[in-house]
């Protein structure tokens, strides 16, 4: 600077000039309104903060309404003597809710001590973890990743905020804000109510956080990890649990038990610097092994861990189904209220039955020795176009056909074998410029398949089923005897044409003539007998040798509707009235009907309901495999009361069960007996080509139905028993259900009476028919008395008088003709001798040489 004195002159002349004194105002001035400026700025940003902030406060939810009681709870069911057999979760819902009374105070210690060490201290928020966060967050550059959520504040998030996880930062602000204030709301709330804040808030956030493998809480977890429950965990154990929830997937102890240890230590540090162990504690917990056991406990586990069986599939199916149709909802409520909503299915199913035929089901030795491997496929394929192409086992099939084989099948000795066709026809396919694959799909059965099904009559409980033979490898796979219709064969002729035949007036006794029949197009009704026909017989012989023509003329009698309609009642859901098909009109309401000819076929599960229908006195019984669905409260959701409806009644379904006793002591399903005194009655049945082989059955206790054939509907083969195995396992599987039952008979009612009839005509019988004891409802007991017997056996008896009187008058003829013969015989023995005597007088003057003395005087 110039302090000089033309230096102070300058800047005297400088402060009193006006130039420089205008400047010099305008900069203050300008300073000033900058400074206004910006705190006007602050201010206006400080309101609009503030209003910002209010506003998302505003629109957090109200107290009242959140609910922090997490969702998502595995469901279970049980048999019918309350065992759980199997355990339904979706990818959220592996959850077991348990009390804070059974958490050990060690597995709360641990989680607190980890995840929010003053959690006892504060009122909701944590402000001095919420400083030290910030503080960290501005020391590393403004990144703020350290966390400073409380256990309240987590809880909030996962089961108020549940959809944190695909939040943007202005969305996680403001959530956070909201996460807070509810916080502070909640606990505050739960105090004014006098409950135990920190217990319940506690309580429910164990039950809601993710531990990993598919676990929710902790029960599932302990249960997952050591087999047990949360209340038998040791110390050790409990930190194992504690050391997951900051990163369920990195800190898996399974999949990582190194990464999980390290935490766990961290786990143990915590505790014992917060005071919740002691220093022993702490050595024993830290030395111990605890993931030895976790992994033995893993072996244990898939040992036990199977796909759903059959029952289980088709118990799933009809509660789904009932939710929906019985409380209205969706398919996605119902599907998120079975897997998610902590249900508790109590079924129908008897384990030891069902052991039972799973036992049978799974010995080689009860099916043909000369089984196949059948396959299904698909490809899907992407061609250089970009349009996608899919493959069938079909369009295989008929390509090995064409180029190798006209009779080849989908039926192969081994998997291997059958593998190298699938390999060689996909080659084929890829082996295109620019096609690419896009996805396949593979599986291999047991061929001949086999289903089968045991209801309890009574009440319509379905006690076993099997829907397929072989390894069942997938849980809601294809359940034959739900699902597949396949064709009935015989054993539809009881439903389709003699329970309407006795509902309407025929008896037992009415008698049809088995001949050369034909259809009204004029196709010959064929018999298993071949051209042998048995004449005039009884509706009970017909049951009893399963004649067709019989049937097929009583359905014609009644004609196709009466029996249609019928079948509806019995609970067939897969006839067709009238349908095109191809440009082809089909109805089952036809003469074929008689022998199971229909368009579609039924299924296991509905044949099975249908006969239990007769079993139980005519009336039927929708089939269930469940009885009640409660929530995890006890509180009932679905109640499968019995849908029971008469059928036919009690003097037809007794009748009709007569008739089929007859079927299993003397007629075509004698190989069915179970060799003891226990009743049985059923009926057999096979489709025309030998497709689909059948028998219906039932004890005064059990309906049971088997079906056996292809799934690609080729011809069963005559050998290895390839057409009565079926008959073997319904036998073997009924014998050792019944093994322990009394044997008692089949309840007769009193509207069923006993009375002689004539064999030959079916009225009463006269003193000349040969007669027959025969069961009859009161109003169907003949009351015309049989004559044509009697003037049948006038008719013998003159024929037989003429017979006789020309037995005689031949009798006579031949002794007269006798007689006459010895007459001359003796008549030419006699002159024989003359002739003799003659010659022998001649030669004796000859032999003497002497002549003759000469006469005396």
């Amino acid at each position: 600077m110039n302090f000089g004195k033309k230096g102070i002159a300058a800047s005297r002349k400088k402060l009193t000039s006006h130039k420089d004194k205008f400047n010099h105002a305008f900069g203050v001035n300008f300073l000033r309104l900058c400074l206004i400026g910006i705190i006007g700025l602050g201010i206006c940003g400080a309101s609009l903060g503030l209003g910002a902030f209010r506003g998302i406060l505003a629109n957090t939810p109200a107290i009242e309404e959140a609910n922090i009681i997490p969702v998502g709870y595995a469901t279970y069911m049980y048999d019918s003597n309350g065992t759980m057999i199997q355990k339904l979760t979706g990818s959220t819902s592996n959850r077991v809710a348990v009390s804070i009374d059974d958490i050990p105070l060690n597995m709360q210690h641990a989680i607190v001590a980890i995840e929010d060490e003053r959690f006892y201290q504060h009122n909701g928020i944590d402000i001095k973890g919420i400083l030290r966060a910030g503080l960290h967050g501005i020391a590393r550059g403004f990144h703020f990743n350290e966390g400073a959520s409380t256990l309240t504040q987590q809880l909030l998030k996962n089961n108020v905020f549940s959809n944190w996880t695909s939040e943007t930062q202005i969305e996680r602000v403001k959530r956070k804000v909201q996460e807070q204030s509810l916080a502070l709301q909640l606990e505050a709330s739960l105090n004014k109510e006098g409950k135990d804040t920190k217990a319940v808030i506690l309580e429910n956030y164990l039950n809601t956080i993710n531990l990993g493998a598919g676990t929710f809480g902790v029960q599932a977890a302990a249960n997952k990890y050591f087999n047990k429950g949360i209340s038998e965990l040791t110390l050790s154990e409990c930190t194992v649990l504690a050391a997951i929830p900051q990163n369920p997937t990195l800190y898996n102890p399974i999949n990582n038990p190194e990464k999980n240890a390290k935490r766990r230590s961290q786990v143990l540090d915590n505790m014992l610097e917060q005071g919740y162990i002691s220093d022993s504690e702490y050595q024993e917990a830290l030395t111990d092994n605890v993931y030895k056991r976790i992994k033995k406990a893993q072996k244990k586990q898939q040992k036990t861990d199977t796909v759903y069986s059959y029952f289980v599939d088709a118990a799933i199916e009809q509660v789904l189904a009932d939710l929906q149709e019985q409380k209205g909802y969706t398919e996605v409520q119902a599907y998120n209220a079975l897997y998610s909503g902590g249900l508790r299915i109590h079924t129908t199913q008897d384990a030891e039955i069902q052991a039972i035929m799973d036992d049978e089901y799974h010995d080689p030795d009860n099916f043909p020795a000369n089984s196949k491997v059948g396959v299904s496929w698909a490809l899907t394929v992407k061609n250089a176009d970009g349009e996608q192409q899919n493959y069938s086992k079909e369009m295989m099939q008929l390509y090995f056909r064409e180029k190798e084989d006209s009779s080849f099948t989908l039926l192969f000795d081994s998997e291997e074998e059958a593998q190298s066709y699938i390999d060689k026809y996909k080659e084929h396919i890829l082996s295109e410029e620019g096609v690419t694959l896009v996805a396949e799909s593979c599986n291999f059965t047991m061929e001949p398949q086999s289903t089968m099904t045991i209801m309890d009559q009574s009440n319509g409980h379905v006690k076993a089923i099997i829907g397929g033979r072989g390894e069942k490898t997938a849980s809601l796979t294809l359940n034959r005897a739900t699902d597949s219709a396949r064709q009935p064969g015989s054993t539809f002729k009881i439903l389709s044409t003699y329970a309407p035949a006795l509902e309407n007036g025929m008896t037992l006794a009415s008698v049809y003539k088995d001949e050369y029949y034909t259809y009204e197009n004029g196709t010959q009704v064929r018999d298993w007998t071949g051209s042998r026909y048995l004449g005039n017989i009884t509706i009970r012989k017909a049951i009893e040798q399963s004649v067709n023509v019989v049937a097929v003329k009583v359905l014609t009698e009644l004609t196709p509707r009466v029996g249609y309609d019928l079948l509806l009642d019995f609970g067939f859901s897969t006839l067709v009235e009238r349908e095109e098909i191809n440009g082809q009109i089909f109805s089952d309401i036809s003469q074929p009907l008689a022998l199971g000819g229909i368009t579609y076929g039924v299924t296991n599960l509905e044949l099975t309901a249908a006969y239990a229908a007769l079993a139980n006195g005519g009336i039927y019984n929708r089939p269930v495999f469940y009885t009640t669905v409660t929530d995890s409260n006890g509180k009932i959701i679905l109640e499968n009361s019995e849908d029971s409806r008469r059928v036919v009644t009690d003097s037809t379904a007794y009748l009709l069960t007569s008739a089929m006793e007859d079927v299993v002591t003397k007629g075509t399903g004698t190989n069915l007996r179970l060799g003891t005194d226990m009743p049985l009655a059923g009926k057999t049945g096979t489709t025309s080509d030998y497709n689909d082989v059948w028998f219906a059955g039932y004890t005064p206790y059990y309906t049971a139905v088997v079906w056996a054939g292809y799934d690609g509907n080729q011809k069963l083969a005559k050998e290895n028993n390839g057409r009565t195995f079926q008959q073997n396992l319904w036998r073997k599987i009924m014998a050792r259900v019944h093994e322990d039952l009394p044997s008692k008979e089949f309840k007769q009612p009193s509207s069923v009476q006993e009375a002689t009839v004539c064999r030959r005509t079916g009225l009463l019988a006269g003193s000349t028919c040969p007669t027959v004891r025969e069961y009859f409802t009161e109003a169907s007991i003949p009351d015309k008395r049989c004559t044509s017997c009697y003037a049948a056996w006038k008719k013998a008896q003159e024929q037989k008088r003429k017979e006789e009187e020309e037995q005689k008058r031949k009798e006579e003829e031949e002794k007269k003709k006798e007689e006459e013969k010895k007459k001359k015989e003796e008549e030419r023995k006699k002159k024989e001798e003359e002739k003799k005597k003659k010659e022998d007088q001649k030669k004796k003057p000859e032999e003497n040489n002497t002549p003759p003395a000469e006469p005396e005087e």
